[in-house]
C-alpha cells in the first residue's frame, strides 16, 4: 500500500467529545483554589490564565447545549 492509498480515518464525534470533556474536568480540577486573571476567546480555543501564570486551553470539541424555545403557554404565564 502506498502512503497516499490509505483510507481516511473515521472519528466518532461523540467519542471525541467524551475525551475532551474528561480532559476539561481534569484541567478544571487542577484550577481549584486559583484565581482567573484573564480569559480569551481565540479562533480555535479558549485560553484561561490563572494568578500563578499558568495558561489553560480549552477547545471546542465538546459542543454546546442551548435551551429549547419556550412553549407558547410558558411565555404567557
Amino acid at each position: 500500500m502506498k502512503p497516499d492509498d490509505h483510507p481516511l480515518l473515521e472519528i466518532d464525534p461523540e467519542a471525541l467529545r467524551a475525551a475532551e470533556f474528561m480532559q476539561a474536568q481534569e484541567l478544571l480540577g487542577g484550577m481549584v483554589g486559583r484565581r482567573i486573571v484573564e480569559a480569551r476567546l481565540e479562533d480555535t480555543r479558549i485560553a484561561i490564565e490563572t494568578d500563578d501564570g499558568s495558561i489553560y486551553y480549552f477547545y471546542g470539541f465538546m459542543g454546546e447545549d442551548t435551551p429549547e424555545a419556550a412553549a407558547p403557554d410558558a411565555a404567557a404565564t
